[in-house]
């Protein structure tokens, strides 16, 4: 790689860890009390895609070890945010579910982060944040991990 384009991918990615870190402090901040970043991304997805996942499926979409997952899952099994069964298909799996309690943590939290979320909006202009976002979610999508069948 050429210096300059090794001096742009450094730039690119310190710019990129530097706005997580700083995203990341806000929203702990924000949260309601115990909620974790963690929680919320994995209320927020249940949420989302409608039904039941796995945890080895939460753990892929989040990119994350499946010990690590059955952590963030069993805190929020005994908040009472999921609920958590055997695969009436396969004994040894389990399927997640978000719980009513779950919907309302996720509402008070995206009501608690809103303000924020908004102001940066604000701030940036939605035209260029509706303009990042392509290119945000390009990155993302490069940076996945390889699968290998």
């Amino acid at each position: 790689m050429s210096t300059e384009k090794n001096a742009l991918a450094i730039s690119l990615f310190s710019e990129v860890l530097a706005a997580d870190q700083m995203v990341r402090n806000r929203l702990s901040r924000v949260l309601p009390k115990g909620m974790e970043i963690s929680h919320f991304s994995v209320l927020n997805h249940l949420a989302w895609h409608e039904g039941e996942r796995s945890p080895a499926q939460l753990a892929e979409a989040f990119n994350v070890t499946r010990g690590a997952m059955t952590n963030t899952l069993n805190r929020l099994e005994w908040a009472g945010y999921v609920h958590i069964r055997p695969d009436w298909d396969d004994a040894r799996r389990k399927m997640v579910a978000i719980s009513p309690a779950g919907r309302r943590a996720r509402e008070q939290a995206l009501s608690a982060i809103a303000p924020m979320v908004g102001e940066v909006i604000d701030n940036l202009g939605e035209d260029r944040v509706k303009a990042t976002l392509p290119i945000l979610r390009e990155l993302r999508a490069r940076m996945a991990p390889v699968k290998s069948d």
